[in-house]
């Protein structure tokens, strides 16, 4: 018997200071069964860094090669911005580059393995491909309080990046590269 996704419920609410942004979303996030704690968190992360009017968690989750973890489409549906998370290979990313006018990537394990594995890829607009890491630590702290059904209160200024789970508020810095 295949396994199912299982649903988590987070109410979200985003500060971002940098960007003018102020919301308060109910999100319905389905965790794919080979989807790691890690990397859930990281894309719920970045849903929050990069909201804006037309993003949304892809159809597929993890199962479609064909989609991006997160996009943000215009009206018209036409595909605006093409947000990875993990560790996506040369030809995935050549191929966003090509999609997508704005391409970003939010790493969840440490990037240097996967930027060392990249170096020397031809990939279209390889240097203007954004990797947007999160503090490594700041992930671990959301794992270990992650709950199928639970509130957020992320708030961004500068590269730091607060997050206000229950009585607990963690920050982590957020470095901002280039491919190249």
């Amino acid at each position: 018997m295949a396994l199912t996704a299982t649903v988590y419920t987070i109410d979200l609410d985003i500060t971002d200071h940098d960007r003018g942004v102020y919301d308060s979303l109910a999100l319905r996030v389905a965790r794919h069964p080979s989807e790691s704690d890690e990397y859930l968190v990281t894309r719920v992360l970045a849903y929050a860094l990069e909201y804006v009017e037309g993003l949304a968690f892809s159809s597929g989750g993890l199962s479609s090669p064909e989609e991006p973890a997160l996009a943000v489409r215009d009206l018209t549906g036409a595909l605006r911005t093409w947000i990875e998370v993990g560790w996506p290979d040369a030809d995935r990313l050549h191929k966003a580059a090509k999609a997508a006018a704005r391409v970003v990537v939010y790493p969840h394990k440490d990037p240097a393995q996967w930027l060392r594995r990249l170096a020397g890829a031809a990939i279209h607009r390889g240097a203007a491909i954004e990797v947007r890491s999160i503090d490594l630590a700041l992930i671990e702290a959301l794992v270990a309080r992650l709950d199928r059904r639970t509130a957020w209160s992320v708030a961004v200024s500068g590269q730091e990046v607060f997050v206000s789970v229950g009585e607990a508020t963690l920050s982590g810095g957020m470095s901002v590269t280039t491919l190249r």
